[in-house]
């Protein structure tokens, strides 16, 4: 059986478990507490360290930990809960949670999880920061559109959406640098854009934060996206597929390019159509038609990343 560290992630801790044998630990979630984290998980001779995604908290510890030689594997928080709660586990600690996450890890088999290069990683966190800003920009404007003749009020608007508006110009010139500098992501950058509609920011968002597109087979990035429909039948019961998890800023993002693209793309637009025609719900459309440009963007990818290996 591999020996398996759980980590409980918060802001301020790191609550660990080395399963088998429940070796339990907490540390301050720092540079500092993750060398000892290592330590301890060194000490006892763990193979993987596994914690979940935590909105954040657990980057840190997740690249210091395989920095310093120890693989490590992202969880999904909902799976790992559900799985408590099917071993009858109803109590929630920081420490049951971290044994939780390790025998989690151990039913299954989970994998270590790629570390990012630090390009990767520069990229994703400029495209986290370029959305946080464009969905500010929007609440600004809105606030902005809102208001009645009141001059202060308009001037403070116009202040802070000129400053966004600047910010957002600003990021936008560093991916856009970051990614011409990187060879496989401008010839990816080049491919995706033959496809009318996809610009510049939906390129970044596909390299960031779906960096496996043109690697996976077209299932594989449909679930990966949360655009792949899920089961749910019993017996004589055929239920819906609902589509879930996933990633919700791919998916987000694919949905609008989807609808953009189907202006220009006959064979995207009479798919649409069909649907329509055929009764589907409006959100049914929505998400084939997404799924059906993520299909045709992985084909792409796929055949850009043959070309480009062929050529270097």
């Amino acid at each position: 059986m591999k020996t398996i560290c759980g980590v409980d992630v918060s802001k301020a801790k790191l609550d660990a478990c080395v399963m088998p044998g429940a070796m339990a630990r907490s540390f301050d979630n720092d540079a500092a507490g993750i060398a000892e984290l290592a330590t301890f998980c060194r000490a006892h001779a763990t193979e993987l360290v596994v914690m979940e995604a935590t909105g954040g908290f657990e980057r840190r510890a997740f690249v210091l930990l395989w920095e310093d030689g120890l693989p490590c594997a992202i969880a999904n928080a909902r799976n790992v809960r559900l799985y408590a709660e099917a071993m009858g586990v109803l109590e929630k600690t920081d420490k049951i949670d971290a044994g939780m996450i390790a025998r989690f890890a151990q039913a299954k088999g989970l994998r270590p999880t790629p570390l990012p290069s630090r390009p990767q990683q520069r990229l994703k966190a400029l495209v986290a920061r370029l959305r946080q800003v464009t969905d500010d920009l929007v609440v600004q404007k809105l606030r902005r559109s809102a208001l009645s003749d009141d001059a202060e009020m308009t001037a403070s608007l116009d202040e802070v959406i000129a400053l966004l508006k600047r910010q957002s110009r600003t990021l936008e010139g560093e991916i856009g640098s970051l990614i011409d500098d990187d060879p496989l992501w401008a010839h990816l950058a080049a491919t995706f854009r033959t496809i009318k509609g996809v610009a510049d920011r939906t390129v970044a968002w596909l390299i960031a934060d779906l960096p496996e597109i043109g690697t996976y087979d077209n299932k594989a990035i449909a679930k990966l996206a949360g655009l792949a429909p899920i089961a749910d039948d019993s017996g004589n019961r055929k239920g819906k597929r609902p589509v879930r998890g996933g990633r919700a800023g791919v998916r987000s993002i694919l949905f609008l390019v989807a609808a953009i693209a189907a202006r220009y793309d006959k064979s995207l637009a009479d798919f649409r159509n069909r649907l329509s025609k055929a009764g589907k719900e409006k959100m049914v459309i929505r998400i084939a038609l997404a799924r059906k440009l993520l299909v045709r963007l992985n084909a792409k990818a796929r055949d850009a990343r043959t070309q480009f290996a062929y050529a270097t």
